[in-house]
């Protein structure tokens, strides 16, 4: 890089079920596992998106 932070790209719950990747229901039991890279802020969550699909491509090599 040139010296410029990447400022990763930050969704809620609903954002992300909403790309089809995965349930609403399961990604929240996933926060509560603390699986998901994310930020709690008092009563909404913000999911870390390109580290969160990161993950999913790297779970789809085990499978």
């Amino acid at each position: 890089m040139n010296g410029e932070t990447k400022i990763p790209k930050m969704m809620t719950v609903r954002q992300v079920a909403k790309t089809g990747l995965i349930s609403e229901y399961t990604l929240r039991q996933l926060v509560k596992q603390g699986k998901v890279p994310c930020i709690a802020l008092e009563h909404k969550v913000l999911i870390n998106f390109d580290a969160f699909v990161e993950q999913l491509h790297q779970l789809k090599g085990v499978f």
